[in-house]
């Protein structure tokens, strides 16, 4: 058995992959943090390759220490309420596994480029705990001080934060700030991340933090992100969609998708046609000036116009964005987010957020799942003998 003091002289972990069979080593920010899957492959850490994609434009990095997050929420395989089950850097997140890494490591391989000049954005998400405000920001400065080419977006968790961290993030050179709101109404959020669930987070922070950074940040330079299938109605949802829009800011969409080991492991995935209904109607707003007062709605607050002529809404489906991942933007198109997520809200048989460009025959899937058919998006002639 090793020592107390033979354990001081080991080498430093430099690369861990989740492990269910070993114990898990020691690894707190800001000297580690952990990052996507996708952002693993790209960068060469793991092998491996994505369906239809060259993996992710955007390196997700996630503070991570033993002790885990201590916040509580209902959908995200992050909880508090794993921890008997699960060591925090065991976790999955959004689907998938999260390998810890030594930040320097990251840094070392993107400045030589082994991401081969994919990364157009990189992304570090917060978790409530005492340490992740102070260490976002070391880990902001170093990426900035190293790698000033590539821009950094916040995802932050406002529960902590105050003004002055907001304040000082933008100096820093934080270019945008995202809130994950995810809940569209005061009561989903109370259900599934306050109190009910023995969680920290309430809608007025969230809030505040979302006015703060629209000041701070100004139009265009802040986001937020929402779940779209957690008992809101698509008209729910879609006001914020345009409160955001009316502030400056732009929704960050996702599909709720059941997290294993997550409090809501047994939900359904959101309907397939109010998906899309969604996604549309967001695009629209965000990016294409329809306001929601121009849309109509039946009386279980379904989209049934989505307020542009039928030519000019035909033109947007067919380009296929509106049904992309959507997230902070990349270098060379506002309407299309370096951060594509790959299958972060579902699988590749049945593609809820497209991490690529979505061709004549998936836009015509997507049109017939609209249109209320149950299909999924798995095609025929993409699948390997």
């Amino acid at each position: 058995m090793a020592t107390t003091a033979d354990r001081v002289h080991e080498a430093p972990v430099t690369f861990y992959r989740p492990d269910y069979h070993i114990r898990t080593p020691d690894m707190r920010s800001p000297e580690y943090v952990q990052l996507s899957t996708a952002a693993a492959i790209t960068l060469g850490l793991i092998p491996g390759t994505m369906h239809r994609t060259a993996c992710t434009h955007c390196l997700n990095l996630l503070v991570t220490y033993p002790e885990g997050c201590r916040a509580n929420c209902a959908y995200c395989g992050l909880a508090r309420h794993r921890e008997e089950a699960r060591d925090y850097a065991d976790r999955n997140f959004i689907r998938v596994d999260w390998p810890t890494v030594r930040y320097e490591e990251i840094i070392e391989r993107v400045k030589r480029g082994d991401d081969r000049g994919q990364f157009e954005r990189m992304c570090i998400s917060m978790i409530t705990h005492p340490r992740s405000d102070e260490d976002t920001l070391v880990l902001l400065r170093r990426w900035v001080a190293e790698i000033p080419h590539v821009p950094v977006s916040i995802l932050s968790n406002p529960t902590t934060m105050s003004y002055e961290d907001l304040v000082t993030l933008e100096r820093e050179g934080a270019d945008i700030f995202t809130v994950a709101l995810d809940a569209a109404t005061p009561e989903i959020f109370e259900r599934t991340r306050g109190r009910t669930v023995d969680s920290p987070h309430t809608w007025e922070k969230y809030w505040q933090v979302i006015e703060w950074a629209a000041e701070i940040f100004g139009p265009e330079r802040f986001g937020v992100h929402l779940i779209c299938g957690m008992g809101e109605t698509e008209r729910e949802i879609l006001e914020v969609c345009q409160r955001i829009r009316d502030m400056g800011g732009h929704n960050h969409m996702f599909a709720f998708f059941p997290e294993q080991g997550s409090l809501m492991e047994d939900w359904e995935p959101v309907p397939r046609d109010q998906w899309r209904r969604v996604q549309l109607a967001r695009f629209l707003i965000d990016y294409a000036g329809v306001r929601l007062e121009a849309m109509r709605f039946d009386g279980e607050g379904r989209v049934v116009d989505f307020g542009l002529p039928h030519d000019e809404l035909e033109a947007i489906i067919a380009s296929g964005k509106p049904f992309r991942t959507s997230g902070c933007p990349g270098k060379d198109d506002e309407e299309i987010s370096a951060c594509n997520r790959p299958y972060g809200d579902s699988s590749p048989t049945d593609i809820r957020s497209f991490p690529f460009a979505p061709d004549a025959r998936d836009v015509e899937i997507i049109r017939r799942q609209m249109a209320g058919e149950d299909i999924g998006t798995l095609r025929e002639d993409l699948v390997d003998d």
